[in-house]
């Protein structure tokens, strides 16, 4: 049994892979409108640039747990956080939106791997107990990167051009590595078995057909016969996945898991309100610098107050779960959550800086808890064995809800525009705000049907009623 500072130091190097994502999203984030600049394209347009990462992710992450079992997940991710670091660099140097989403897609591929094995040492390092506090500790250091990423991004964008948002991460991930080579230890995985190389691919097809299909709908990028047969195939290989998954005895993506209802929840629910959360790192930068007219040094300064408000409520969402319970937890911090996400919607020229920065704050704040307790009940009635699909599922599903998040935003503020090349003013972002907290409430149902005293047990809320 480990202790309790020895899972404490691996949860925190471990996030140090988070760290370098969320920073390095969260600067691309705020330098959009430069790049649109740089590039000559439009701003909306610019979306693939986030997009092509998450899709890389989805599509790679399927397999992350079987190679995690079979090749050990520290190794794995060591080789992943050196893929990542070498798409950074290759970032820096593009030379048109084509060179970027290449490289960021290279960014991906790394991150696949980075990401559900990371979780997966969390998981399996720490005592069933302490689950709710070795994750807020995972990912406490990775909220440092929405907070440092919009004012460091605006910062060098003001001292030196953007290709130095991507060559930041390469002294982070290097201390990263010697971070995890230092505490994490080598953990005995039980035999994967044979790769499920069949159902890899049905689901390599679904997804990148599913992410193609929300990422083009709506907004004239291909002809609508072309978007049809993306759909239609997206949903026929959907269909044909989960044929093949309730007939092999060790899918690459157990969708048996979905029967247990707290992951379930955890899943669907968290899907939902992803989305707002995937857009609304489109959609700010855009707000503030192109609509309102801000330099990236003021945006990314006020856009911080979401990393802010997510950073403080790390240390205290384990007793506030384990007080009050996983359920009322998660109905009560999405019903703020989707409102505070449609605020944006009203800000405007004359709304005063401090009330923007409060409302981000409160939202960071909100959405921190809502994931602490989303992140960690997915994994309460999980056997050991399921843990490592568990987390493979889990990354699937959360980059697929950010990717359709940003797709959402991007379609939204598509229509908001009429359809056309009209400049962006403030009024055109009332309807893609107010459509993601919409969206984002609809968790809410999903949550309630849990049973009051779910996930107990790792929240330590039984412990401490006895």
């Amino acid at each position: 049994m480990r202790s309790t500072r020895g899972t404490r130091l691996a949860s925190i190097a471990v996030a140090s892979a988070l760290f370098m994502e969320f920073l390095d999203s969260t600067a691309l984030s705020t330098a959009l409108p430069t790049l649109s600049v740089a590039f000559g394209t439009d701003p909306v347009h610019l979306k693939l640039a986030l997009t092509s990462y998450i899709l890389a992710l989805a599509v790679l992450a399927p397999a992350s747990g079987w190679i995690a079992d079979r090749f050990g997940p520290r190794r794995v991710f060591m080789t992943a956080m050196v893929v990542f670091l070498a798409g950074s660099v290759l970032c820096g140097f593009s030379q048109s939106l084509a060179q970027l989403v290449a490289s960021r897609t290279l960014q991906g591929l790394g991150g696949a791997l980075m990401t559900p094995v990371g979780r997966l040492i969390v998981v399996n390092s720490a005592p069933r107990e302490k689950l709710v506090s070795a994750m807020s500790w995972f990912t406490m250091p990775a909220l440092v990167g929405p907070l440092l990423g919009p004012p460091l991004a605006g910062f060098i964008l003001g001292v030196a051009d953007w290709p130095w948002i991507f060559f930041i991460n390469v002294p982070v991930g290097l201390l990263g590595m010697w971070a995890v080579a230092r505490f994490v230890p080598p953990l005995k995985q039980p035999d994967p078995g044979p790769f499920d190389t069949k159902g890899f691919a049905i689901a390599v097809v679904a997804i990148t057909a599913l992410m193609g299909a929300a990422e083009t709908v709506g907004i004239g990028l291909v002809p609508w016969p072309v978007q049809v047969g993306i759909t239609l195939v997206a949903v026929g290989a959907l269909a044909a996945y989960v044929r093949h998954a309730l007939r092999t005895p060790r899918p690459v993506l157990n969708l048996r898991l979905f029967q247990v209802d707290t992951f379930r929840a955890s899943m669907m629910g968290g899907a939902l309100v992803r989305i707002g959360l995937g857009a609304t790192p489109f959609l700010l930068p855009l707000l503030f610098q192109v609509a309102l007219g801000w330099g990236p040094l003021e945006a990314g300064l006020v856009t911080i107050g979401t990393g802010l408000g997510a950073f403080m409520c790390k240390p205290v969402a384990p007793a506030l779960i384990r007080r009050v319970g996983f359920r009322q937890t998660l109905v009560a911090s999405n019903l703020l959550t989707a409102a505070l996400t449609a605020v944006p919607a009203f800000f405007g020229l004359g709304t005063p800086i401090p009330f923007i920065i409060v409302t981000l704050v409160c939202s960071g704040f909100m959405r921190s808890l809502q994931f602490t307790a989303t992140n960690t009940v997915a994994y309460a009635d999980l056997p050991k064995e399921a843990v490592s699909n568990g987390s493979t599922i889990a990354v699937v599903t959360q980059q697929m809800a950010l990717s359709v998040g940003i797709s959402f935003g991007g379609l939204m503020l598509h229509v908001a525009r009429g359809g056309g090349d009209v400049r962006l003013t403030p009024d055109r972002f009332v309807l893609p705000f107010l459509a993601i907290g919409m969206v984002s409430s609809l968790a809410g149902p999903l949550f309630r049907r849990l049973r009051p005293d779910a996930g107990e047990h790792i929240g330590g809320r039984a412990a401490a009623r006895g």
